[in-house]
């Protein structure tokens, strides 16, 4: 049985970026509500308990056609947020520094590039989906809940979750400020600690 991670910080960190109510919202119902369904749809098929969510996800088109939409939807739900939190902290925001700063910077020209080009790439997901910032430094995108690690692609090292749920009290319509908000909390040192993995 997976279950929801508690935040390591208040649900009010962010409130000069991201209010508490959307925290809240987010965390506690959202991501809730996919790792109830996900286990729900697990317990009709036992031989999967044990598997760890990277593995479900991972081998997603290997697993019995009946949890197949279940595990790339509420599972990719629940993987992607786990990270996500991991991703932003109170002390978040800047740029980062040594090798990764460098990758970027080799890249894309400079930091500002980066942004800039992660920001359109944000702006252009039609619907809901997420942004990948990846360890070979491209930026991909993928719809709804889909992850990386479920293409055969590696484990991102940032992501950004741009489904409506993640800013609509904040910044109603308004994803291009709620994208510019997020670059004040995102958690550096979480990314170089994956990208060094």
């Amino acid at each position: 049985m997976f279950t929801l991670p508690d935040l390591p910080y208040a649900y009010d960190a962010f409130d000069q970026y991201i209010s508490k109510d959307i925290m809240q919202l987010h965390h506690d119902k959202h991501h809730r509500t996919y790792v109830d369904k996900l286990n729900a749809a697990l317990a009709t098929e036992p031989s999967l308990t044990g598997r760890s969510i990277e593995e479900l996800l991972s081998g997603v088109n290997d697993l019995p056609q009946s949890v197949q939409a279940a595990v790339r939807n509420h599972g990719g739900g629940h993987y992607n947020h786990s990270l996500f939190w991991q991703w932003m902290s109170p002390d978040g925001g800047g740029q980062p520094t040594g090798e990764l700063l460098a990758r970027i910077e080799q890249k894309y020209g400079s930091f500002q590039a980066f942004v800039d080009e992660f920001t359109t790439k944000s702006l252009g997901v039609f619907g809901s989906g997420w942004v990948w910032l990846q360890p070979d430094m491209s930026i991909i995108t993928t719809a709804n809940q889909d992850t990386p690690i479920a293409q055969g692609l590696p484990e991102p090292l940032l992501g950004l979750d741009v489904w409506e749920h993640a800013y609509y009290l904040d910044y109603k319509n308004k994803r291009d400020e709620y994208v510019k908000s997020w670059w004040n909390v995102v958690n550096w040192d979480f990314v170089a600690s994956r990208a060094q993995q």
